[in-house]
């Protein structure tokens, strides 16, 4: 299921400075982040499934070594993740990262890696644009795509297809959902739609009454681009408030770890058009027998119906680490130079579908877009509208194009 196209590297080309290679018999010690403290503590520990799904499946072992791991909690902010994974790399002297999860963790993670320029991180979930975009560092990969390739499709099938010209906005004001936004916004703008209002609350806003308040009447749809705590919290407040507009979920807003949430506020999600990197009920085998993978390594009161977006995001990113250890006979140390060029030219036949690296050793993949359904048991799932394949970083346009719209922010794209 999984093909590399790495380059032969001849060992005696190989220069290894600094730490000396591991021997052989000694086992791997990878380090993991996950946010495990705060309103995105469900999408951590899904995150967590995911890595122990591909490690379990990889028989703990790569390259004839056994690998251990060591985990290090963060709560989302970029102070948490760069205490963590400094941590990882001084104390626990792991041999590689896989984290983080969240958007501007990854940022400040991409920053930190050049300060460790022979610990190779891989990303596990994290989606700013930045963090792979602007100043990459030559020792960062990541295998899943940025919030903005999440969102190609959506807005041309919002205003093409729903017929909603005019929408507000409600998001989480940091990078990943600038970035997410971005996606929808920039197609559903060139669609000939119209962002009437945009409102930015906090990352662990708890009361959206003000905001509730203040959202206009005469829109076709609300865009919510909140996740985890945020998302139930809103839904929550909305519903009691009396609102019944047409919603359209951001990416993280319609996964599983809403949808499985407690309580009924998530019912009011039910037909909402959104895009994400998965489809809960898509057909395709692979995925399927990924699905049910999942479901038979946890018991049901453990796991979620269906595997979330962040643990395919933390399963590939380990399955992709596990498939590289392989392909250099477990030997790392020294930069990982053969290691790395695994990475870089490692095509992941993804569950999700296919995954490869551009020269930013950022994710080109499959995009969905979705919406929300009921299934015949009650549970909450997304099914498939519509799929895009070989989304890469700048959206399918020319890097000057992209370049024009500016860094994902609050009023970027302007409508």
């Amino acid at each position: 299921m999984l093909r590399t196209l790495m380059t032969t590297v001849a060992a005696s080309a190989i220069l290894v400075s600094g730490a000396a290679l591991a021997q052989d018999g000694d086992p791997i010690k990878v380090g993991v982040t996950a946010v495990l403290e705060g309103t995105y503590t469900v999408l951590g520990e899904d995150g967590m499934r995911g890595f122990k799904l591909a490690m379990k499946q990889h028989d703990e072992t790569a390259g004839g070594r056994k690998i251990e791991y060591v985990l290090a909690p963060t709560d989302a902010s970029p102070d948490s993740a760069v205490r963590a994974v400094r941590k990882l790399i001084e104390q626990d002297k792991v041999d590689f990262v896989i984290g983080p999860l969240s958007g501007s963790e990854g940022i400040a993670v991409r920053d930190l890696a050049k300060q460790y320029p022979d610990v190779t991180i891989i990303d596990a979930a994290s989606g700013a644009q930045e963090t792979t975009y602007v100043n990459p560092s030559e020792n960062y990969f990541r295998f899943n795509m940025d919030g903005a390739q999440w969102g190609v499709g959506l807005g041309d099938y919002v205003a093409n297809e729903k017929g909603w010209k005019f929408v507000a906005s409600v998001a989480e004001d940091y990078s990943f959902s600038h970035t997410n936004f971005l996606g929808f916004a920039k197609e559903f703008c060139d669609a000939g739609g119209e962002i009437v209002e945009r409102f930015w609350v906090p990352l662990g806003t708890k009361d959206f009454a003000s905001v509730i308040a203040a959202l206009p009447d005469d829109v076709d749809a609300i865009y919510l681009g909140l996740g985890g705590g945020d998302a139930v919290n809103f839904l929550n407040q909305y519903q009691q408030a009396g609102g019944d507009a047409n919603l359209i979920g951001g990416t993280i807003m319609v996964d599983g770890t809403v949808l499985n949430s407690r309580g009924s506020a998530k019912d009011a999600l039910v037909g909402t058009p959104a895009s994400s990197g998965q489809a809960d009920t898509w057909d395709d085998p692979d995925w399927q027998a990924y699905v049910k993978a999942y479901q038979d390594a946890y018991p049901p009161e453990e796991r979620f119906a269906s595997p979330s977006l962040l643990a395919t995001n933390y399963y590939n990113a380990t399955t992709a680490a596990l498939t590289c250890l392989d392909n250099v006979d477990g030997k790392l140390g020294g930069g990982d130079p053969e290691f790395r060029q695994c990475l870089s030219t490692l095509e992941l036949d993804a569950p999700n579908g296919p995954i490869k690296l551009d020269e930013n050793r950022q994710a080109i993949g499959t995009n969905f877009v979705i919406e929300v359904v009921e299934q015949d048991d009650g549970s909450l799932a997304t099914q498939v509208v519509k799929k895009v394949d070989g989304v890469n970083q700048t959206l399918g346009m020319s890097k000057e194009d992209f370049d024009k719209m500016g860094r994902p922010g609050r009023d970027v794209p302007d409508c």
